[in-house]
């Protein structure tokens, strides 16, 4: 038995076009809803994208999207397939290793209940996301599940700094291109609660 996951055709073309250092937090959120918008315009995956990045230089890391549908399996979200991407890459399974610089994941949204525990285990420092509000469930219909009340300060607890409100307008966008294009929402049992 085996399990695969692969990034989208058109993704390596499309991470070769960005700079390999991206300064500022905008830009490499701008660079992640790029891409959460183009894996809803390939009709590859749901409108989410995360990047890791050496979080004091910007240097990415690499840049995921969700899969989730493609590659039939529900746990191929955005963190997941970037966070599994970069400690493959980087041959850790701990990205906040002895004699490693700090990573960040950049997230065009609040992790969702699965994501939030890769989140805890992956050894990052740092999550930026574009928004933590109920915008996300209210304008697609996803269900993110349940999450700590407290999630943000949980997280800083244990040494992983939040920032949140990054391009929140430019996230919401693809929220709403992704319902007005009838893609599939794909909650577990459709969304069934029984």
């Amino acid at each position: 038995m085996q399990i695969t996951l692969t990034m989208p055709d058109w993704a390596d073309a499309e991470v070769a076009k960005l700079p390999p250092i991206m300064p500022s937090l905008e830009e490499r959120m701008t660079a992640v809803i790029h891409f959460s918008r183009l894996n809803i315009e390939h009709n590859s995956g749901g409108p989410f994208a995360a990047g890791v990045f050496e979080r004091d230089s910007g240097k990415l890391v690499v840049i995921g999207v969700n899969r989730v549908v493609p590659q039939n399996c529900s746990v191929a979200h955005a963190e997941t397939v970037a966070l599994s991407l970069a400690q493959q890459k980087l041959g850790t399974f701990d990205l906040g290793g002895p004699g490693l610089p700090a990573y960040q994941l950049v997230v065009n949204w609040r992790p969702c209940a699965m994501c939030y525990g890769a989140v805890v285990w992956s050894g990052i420092r740092s999550l930026v996301i574009a928004g933590s509000g109920p915008e996300l469930e209210a304008i697609t219909g996803f269900d993110e599940g349940p999450i700590h009340p407290h999630w943000q300060a949980e997280l800083e607890a244990r040494g992983i700094e939040v920032i949140d409100g990054v391009l929140t307008n430019e996230a919401t966008a693809v929220f709403h291109a992704f319902r007005e294009s009838g893609a599939l929402v794909y909650n577990g049992r459709l969304g069934n609660k029984a």
